[in-house]
């Protein structure tokens, strides 16, 4: 039976809108949910909402706020099945997968619950008798989060959990193909015992977000955005926020290398090529995007990448597969586009490409070989089951190519090598660098976040993120009874300068 869900606004569902059906992409023709998209205006309204809602939420003491932290968690472990098996339906990601997703929020929720007791400030010493010095940690005020759906519901928890911790209130705008899996992570965060409003939940489309959050931005109703999803709609984000003087939270897009050097372990880095390469058919930021490989280990390497390759089952998302189909329609047109892409020069392996035969939105995979560092494909991130294989001969050259396509957001290199290791490390221009492990699998507990085109170096997770949902107070207090100025009313102790041994 079909899904009808709304927009949750202040607490009451928001009916009216356009229609739009989500879909269940190895099935497309099976409806998961019916959902009315929002207008600007609309999105414009919830923020206002969250503004209001926001003042009695910051004052609620922060290890209180953990406490609901806490119960979020407890509640999606207790719906971890159900709600993976939603995830698999709406998105075609492979239920082993979504269970992994869905106990990624519960590893968010059990970190942050302790840090509404470690919101700390600090005491700081002053240049002046008879005054001290403070830093506190206050909430930013409303947060509007718009979120991709490869990762429909823990992507989401990394700006909901800490942003709501902090004490602010926040409008979450998720992807309208996955809409019910954002619904029901929302129905979890309202059965902790949010007050009505400090969660709220807007369906729209881009143009209509967008449209939206210039609205709120212009009203002051938003004071904080996070964005995740591709670099060309960050870039319009940015320009956005920037002209309200904003400093958004952006993480967007990857094409994330992984070296592999003559001394590698060869299996290790198959496998870690095939996870990353195209798990989750390829569509995750932290994708394998291009394989550069040493001349000496090339043929030997690829050739157990496309043996691992063909032996990997791809189907029905609720069995034991490597990759289910394409999120959405959108995703297989984009993706057929990518594929055009491929040169005379280049080598495709292991067989045929684009979409298999059946309903559903299934790809073959596709391994290139012989990409060079001026193809498109090495230089621009491509969204689908599809991965590069370059060659060099020195670690520097390596460096190099892993830095050309001007994205930062993951890496990785396969050595025994600790200065190997560490030289690359120094070199990438990666957040986020893996020694042989592959390109995707951040844990909840690490900074998560990109340079260059894959973000404007803001991170998510671990205790970096409060710097995204919290700002810096200062505060002086002068007990003395008189006006001390600063720089200017100082004690001076006089050193003799000129004193030697």
């Amino acid at each position: 039976m079909t899904r009808q869900i709304a927009s949750v606004i202040g607490g009451k569902n928001e009916p009216t809108g356009s229609p739009y059906t989500s879909t269940n992409p190895a099935r497309p023709s099976e409806v998961v949910a019916a959902v009315p998209l929002a207008d600007a205006a609309t999105f414009a309204r919830a923020c206002r909402s969250a503004a209001d809602a926001q003042k009695e939420w910051s004052r609620v003491p922060a290890p209180v706020r953990g406490r609901v932290i806490a119960s979020v968690g407890r509640l999606v472990e207790a719906n971890a099945e159900a709600l993976a098996r939603l995830v698999t339906e709406e998105i075609g990601k492979p239920y082993a997968e979504a269970l992994g997703e869905v106990r990624e929020i519960v590893d968010t929720c059990d970190f942050f619950l302790g840090e509404g007791r470690r919101l700390y400030g600090q005491t700081v010493p002053s240049e002046m008798p008879d005054k001290n010095l403070f830093t506190f940690r206050v909430p930013v005020g409303v947060a509007a989060v718009i979120t991709a759906g490869n990762f429909p519901v823990a992507v989401p928890s990394w700006y909901l959990v800490p942003a709501l911790l902090c004490g602010n209130a926040v409008v979450w705008k998720p992807a309208e193909y996955a809409a019910a899996s954002a619904h029901a992570l929302y129905r979890l965060f309202a059965a902790a015992g949010l007050p009505d409003g400090v969660l709220n939940v807007v369906f729209a489309d881009g143009a209509a977000t967008y449209e939206g959050l210039d609205l709120a931005l212009s009203e002051s109703t938003v004071q904080k955005v996070g964005f995740t999803g591709s670099s060309a709609v960050g870039r319009s984000v940015g320009e956005l926020c920037g002209r309200h003087l904003q400093s958004p939270c952006l993480e967007l897009g990857g094409k994330n290398p992984m070296v592999v050097m003559p001394d590698a372990d060869l299996d290790l880095a198959v496998e870690g090529a095939l996870f990353s390469g195209f798990g989750t058919a390829g569509q995750r930021c932290t994708s394998l995007g291009t394989v550069i490989v040493h001349r000496d280990v090339h043929d030997a390497f690829v050739r157990a990448y496309v043996q691992a390759v063909q032996a990997a089952k791809i189907g029905d998302p609720n069995g034991d597969v490597l990759y289910g189909p394409l999120l959405d329609r959108k995703f297989a047109e984009r993706y057929e586009e990518y594929l055009t892409w491929i040169e005379p020069h280049h080598r495709v392996l292991p067989g045929p490409t684009g979409r298999m035969e059946g309903e559903g939105l299934f790809y073959h995979p596709v391994i290139v070989d012989g990409v060079r560092p001026d193809d498109r494909l090495f230089l621009e991130e491509t969204f689908g089951p599809i991965v590069g294989v370059a060659t060099f001969d020195t670690l520097d050259e390596a460096i190099e190519l892993a830095n050309r396509p001007g994205y930062g957001l993951s890496s990785s290199i396969y050595t025994t090598d600790p200065k190997a290791a560490f030289r690359f490390r120094e070199g990438v221009s990666a957040g986020m660098v893996s020694v042989n492990n592959s390109t995707s699998g951040a844990e909840a507990h690490l900074p998560f976040g990109g340079n260059g085109k894959s973000g404007n170096g803001s991170r998510q997770s671990g205790v970096w993120v409060l710097d995204q949902f919290t700002r810096w107070q200062a505060m002086n207090w002068d007990y003395s009874g008189r006006l001390q100025k600063a720089q200017m009313d100082v004690a001076d102790i006089t050193p003799d300068l000129a004193f030697r041994l």
